[in-house]
């Protein structure tokens, strides 16, 4: 869809959200926060340490405390979602 509204090659719309989400990993690796204006925010958030199932067995097993990537959608996007204008 990119390309077809840009009037650009698939190759190079490719190379660009590749680009552009390498970008973003590496800012989350460094613990940067990521805003794309009217989309919504990516950020690394830390998870303590919980116990869950495995769910096969019901065993309970400690899982252990981790950085997670989150993504908190914007105004804009969450009006697109909902229809609203």
């Amino acid at each position: 869809m990119v390309a077809a509204e840009s009037k650009v090659s698939k190759t190079e719309v490719a190379k660009v959200i590749s680009d552009t989400f390498d970008a973003i990993s590496k800012a989350l690796e460094m613990g940067e926060r990521v805003i794309v204006v009217g989309f919504g925010a990516f950020v690394v958030s830390e998870r303590k340490e919980q116990t869950g199932r495995n769910p096969k067995t019901g065993e309970a097993t400690l899982l252990p405390a981790a950085r997670v990537p989150k993504f908190r959608a914007g105004k804009g996007l969450k009006d697109v979602v909902s229809g609203v204008k």
